[in-house]
């Protein structure tokens, strides 16, 4: 290499290294005690076992969880208890104003995270949410929209239930008129025999989302549009089946 082409070549490098050693300096101070100045853990410094400033996180992240659906609920339930005993305000009452502002962040945190995760429908609408699809935003979109043109929100009906929702909100409608003349036992046979199956829809659904999960976990991208149509026509039954129950058990 030529004379010139070196003193260039030194330039280049004293430009960079600055850049390059502030960008080092920066992600490694993020992984470092504030107290000691250790490598640390999410929670706690390994070393001084100092707990740690709260950091916005996803839920996953939370519990050193990758974003798959078919989570060991125990060891969920586990993690959960032990991060507990160890992030409570009491363990905190001695410790400096900023680690008790941290233990009760955390501990809020730690809360939303498991009430989240350990339910299998909201660990699938939370990591869709992740993924950019925000399904109760879809449904207040869809009420807003509908409101504002005037219009009774239209529910899309399952193909599959189409008949049967039909005669179902039929019968509903009937029974909600007969007010004070009592329910023809007959009209509450059919009733029950549509709630049965809709609970048996409901648990067959749960079964098409497990397979969806699975797909997901695979890394399969048409998972997240099974997820939501599923997610969609299941919203769709348990509403369906609570209009039928309300006029099966009527509140006082």
């Amino acid at each position: 290499m030529s004379h010139r082409l070196k003193i260039a070549a030194n330039h280049a490098e004293k430009a960079e290294s600055p850049r390059a050693l502030q960008v080092t300096d920066d992600q490694s101070q993020q992984h470092r005690c504030w107290s000691c100045g250790d490598m640390r853990a999410e929670h706690f410094c390994a070393e001084c076992g100092h707990v740690q400033p709260a950091q916005p996180t996803d839920f996953f992240s939370f519990f050193g969880l990758p974003r798959k659906l078919n989570l060991d609920e125990s060891v969920l339930e586990r993690e959960f208890y032990a991060l507990s005993r160890k992030l409570h305000p009491d363990v905190y009452s001695r410790a400096s104003a900023r680690e008790q502002e941290w233990s009760l962040e955390k501990t809020s945190q730690l809360n939303d995270a498991y009430r989240t995760l350990k339910d299998p429908i909201s660990r699938t609408e939370y990591l869709l949410m992740l993924e950019g699809i925000k399904l109760e935003e879809q449904s207040k979109l869809a009420t807003e929209t509908a409101r504002a043109a005037g219009i009774a929100k239209i529910q899309a009906v399952p193909p599959e239930l189409l008949e049967e929702a039909f005669e179902l909100n039929m019968l509903l409608e009937e029974t909600r008129s007969e007010t004070g003349s009592g329910m023809d036992e007959d009209v509450r046979a059919q009733l029950q025999e549509h709630g049965a199956g809709l609970t048996e829809r409901l648990n067959q659904l749960h079964n098409e989302l497990r397979t969806a999960w699975n797909q997901w976990d695979a890394g399969d991208p048409t998972a997240t549009s099974r997820m939501v149509d599923v997610l969609h026509r299941r919203k769709y039954l348990r509403n369906l089946l609570r209009d039928l129950q309300d006029v099966l058990s009527p509140t006082a």
